[in-house]
């Protein structure tokens, strides 16, 4: 009686409960990897940030191997000892870092995520280190160890540097220029009247998120000048960024000038360091609305880069500072866009000329031009590879030796590596100075003695060394970071035109056919595929989860040639998702082991957009998305990005239409994840939940993830490992 009673009871359990339909799923493998992974910011914490020489002392930054607070470190080369020399506790006093609105923008531009000591400036005599924390400044004598807390005025002040005499430091406060005397301490305005729509020293929001310029004003070599950039943004739309956990909190207000709309109107004024009536440069701003760069390099004079709308003009102007007349010194054109590069022009100390990037032969090349700016000698041909743009770390384009007549730069023909190269400055067959496989980038010293290499290979990540002249190795800087445990099992290869990285298991089996994570960014400026440990071990962690995981670089990316990367120009809808599909088809027909029956792909920001294009345009490949961050509408992003490659949305509705998401959100039949932090600035929640919204009209289904209370960047350890683990998640449930 009893037997049959609990017979008769499971069976009526069985029948209410669900059938499952499908194996249940293993639980993720090697989570202490994930762990140590968002812990340790991908395993850079630890590393060395920002070296630069002070005599025979590489100064750098560095944090613990889990501490995002980074600290300034002093290496000596003779003793081969390191010291700690300041910490931001010692200034702080226990207390907690405080970050003004501005500031955090500025790193959010910055992409800078750490905390504590997060740049520095060294005066030009090498002695002195000026520190900005909590928005207040203090200047560090090295030679004694004194610290000199600055006296400055309330409010908010960001881009403090020293003049170039090491006796001064300026400033931006409160939308103004300061200057302040080291040896009185007494501050002073040099601009007056600069308001948050008008403001004097700032560079725009475009300039700092799209064209890599970071600072609004400069010192003449002379110390008597200072030209500043006042920032005119009262007709530009304001957009309100509001953390809606925090309705309490007053939405925070920025200048966002979109596609086809008004721009952020900039002039370049010049005034004497004390003050006084500020002199006009003047250009055609209605040709040239962008103020691209600006420089003022000893034995050069007053030189500014400006640029048209279309980004397909260009010209290098020289100004008076005294009159505020120009002169045109060269002129670039491009039927596409021209790319910018932050470290030209770059004059030589005796005037005689200044050096030059152009991609006018094909791709870029490093030149040599007089004072009137005409070509004299191209130093690095397109052949060599040459890589103009600078590096986060600090690292240079390019360096030039004048007493020994020697230009150091880096370049590869195989875009997945970079290399050290020295040329003569009057021509010749250039030298390549790093051996091996890997990305090789070096901080030279005044002069030229000694050098810092930074080198990170398929096998190790970033390792910092001190080099002498020859290259022969002298010191390894010392690294507190936790080298992980996991085990790259990627391949670089080369499909067609296409270079790729392909990642299987640790546990792969030939045998068997695995499920297909495409990991894409596919947009204008980055490579995802690289001789780089870096790039390949969270991809390694994903294709241990039981997928081959595959990065490929379409065209529209750079390091391929002028062409390679101009193919997208007036469309992101259709070339980069087309070679996504080439590339993996040419992988698959190599490699039997990848199901083209289950593909997934996922990405961020572009990458993001690209991941949810590839669903929407082609779920006869793609069965699945994780689309984080993604741009669904680019009359909604930046003009100068935007309007780069697709043109103005009036000339080109098209190709604004053919390349947003929201066109294809009735086409939706695959499974799809949106993720997006509510507080970005850069890519605003508003994309996502526009698709989102899209979407739920059409009638199709989809998953939104927010990220409460975070920006274009998820640095927080717990935030960041649910992440991983609920993208990992989401292609388990759906391939």
């Amino acid at each position: 009686m009893l037997k049959f009673t609990c017979a008769t009871l499971v069976l009526s359990m069985l029948r209410t409960m669900p059938v499952l339909t499908q194996p249940l799923t293993p639980a993720l493998v090697n989570t202490q990897f994930l762990r140590d992974y968002a812990e340790t910011r991908g395993f850079s914490l630890g590393r060395a940030v920002k070296p630069r020489f002070a005599g025979q002392t590489v100064l750098f930054l560095q944090s613990g191997p889990r501490d995002p607070r980074l600290q300034l470190y002093g290496y000596d080369v003779t003793t081969k000892t390191t010291r700690l020399l300041l910490t931001p506790g010692q200034l702080l006093g226990g207390s907690d870092e405080q970050l003004s609105p501005a500031e955090k923008a500025r790193r959010e531009r910055q992409r800078v995520a750490t905390r504590g000591f997060t740049d520095y400036d060294l005066s030009r005599d090498g002695q002195l280190v000026l520190l900005s924390l909590s928005g207040k400044l203090y200047v560090f004598n090295l030679a004694s160890g004194q610290v000199q807390a600055l006296t400055t005025g309330a409010g908010t002040l960001l881009d403090p540097k020293f003049a170039p005499d090491s006796k001064r430091v300026s400033y931006v406060l409160n939308h103004d220029l300061y200057e302040l005397d080291l040896g009185t301490g007494r501050e002073r305005a040099v601009t007056v009247g600069g308001t948050a729509q008008v403001s004097h020293g700032l560079a725009e929001f475009v300039a700092q998120e799209e064209m890599g310029r970071f600072t609004g004003y400069w010192w003449s070599p002379d110390t008597q000048w200072l030209a500043y950039e006042e920032a005119d943004s009262r007709e530009v739309e304001l957009w309100r960024v509001a953390d809606p956990t925090h309705p309490e909190t007053e939405p925070i207000a920025q200048p966002y000038p979109r596609p086809g709309k008004t721009n952020v109107r900039v002039r370049l004024g010049v005034v004497p360091v004390g003050g006084g009536k500020t002199t006009w440069v003047v250009w055609d701003r209605a040709q040239y609305p962008y103020l691209a760069s600006v420089r003022w390099d000893q034995g050069g004079p007053l030189t500014l880069v400006v640029q048209s709308r279309n980004q397909q003009q260009l010209a290098v102007l020289r100004a008076d500072p005294s009159t505020g007349q120009t002169q045109t010194l060269l002129t670039e054109q491009d039927a596409a866009w021209i790319n910018l590069d932050q470290d030209v022009p770059l004059w030589l100390r005796d005037g005689s000329g200044f050096l030059w990037t152009s991609d006018r032969a094909g791709a870029p090349q490093l030149e040599l031009r007089n004072a009137q700016g005409q070509l004299q000698r191209v130093l690095v041909p397109p052949i060599l590879g040459y890589v103009p743009e600078g590096n986060t770390r600090g690292m240079e384009s390019f360096r030039v030796d004048e007493a020994a007549g020697q230009v150091y730069f880096r370049a590869s023909s195989d875009p997945t590596q970079l290399h050290l190269w020295r040329v003569a400055l009057q021509g010749g067959e250039p030298v390549r100075l790093s051996q091996g496989t890997g990305q090789f980038n070096a901080v030279y010293a005044p002069d030229f003695s000694l050098y810092v290499e930074w080198l990170t290979t398929a096998q190790q990540l970033p390792q910092f060394t001190v080099r002498d002249r020859a290259g022969s190795l002298v010191a390894t800087l010392p690294s507190q970071a936790l080298e992980p445990a996991l085990v790259s099992k990627a391949e670089v290869v080369r499909v067609q035109d296409f270079y790729a990285t392909l990642i299987r298991p640790q546990d792969f089996n030939p045998q068997q056919r695995y499920p297909v994570i495409v990991d894409v960014y596919g947009g204008p400026g980055v490579r995802k595929v690289s001789q780089g440990l870096g790039t390949r071990l969270l991809g390694q962690w994903l294709a241990d989860q039981g997928f081959v995981v595959v990065a490929l670089d379409n065209r529209g990316t750079p390091r391929q040639g002028r062409a390679w990367e101009r193919a997208i120009q007036g469309s992101f809808g259709t070339i980069p998702l087309t070679d996504q599909v080439l590339g993996l088809q040419g992988l698959a027909a190599r490699y039997p082991e990848l199901d083209l029956t289950r593909v997934g792909i996922t990405g961020w920001s572009f990458g993001g957009y690209l991941a949810a294009l590839a669903v929407l345009r082609r779920p006869d490949i793609f069965k699945a998305a994780v689309a984080g961050a993604p741009v669904t509408d680019w009359q909604d992003y930046d003009t100068h990005y935007t309007e780069r490659y697709l043109g103005l949305p009036q000339a080109n509705p098209q190709g604004y239409q053919e390349s947003s998401l929201l066109t294809y959100a009735p086409d939706l039949a695959r499974p799809l994840l949106l993720i997006h932090g509510t507080t970005d600035d850069n890519v605003l929640f508003l994309h996502s939940l526009k698709l989102s919204d899209a979407l739920f009209k059409a009638g199709k289904k989809h998953e939104v993830l927010p990220l409460n209370g975070f920006t274009h960047m998820v640095p927080d350890p717990l935030v960041r490992t649910r992440l991983e683990e609920r993208v990992v998640t989401f292609f388990r449930e759906n391939l």
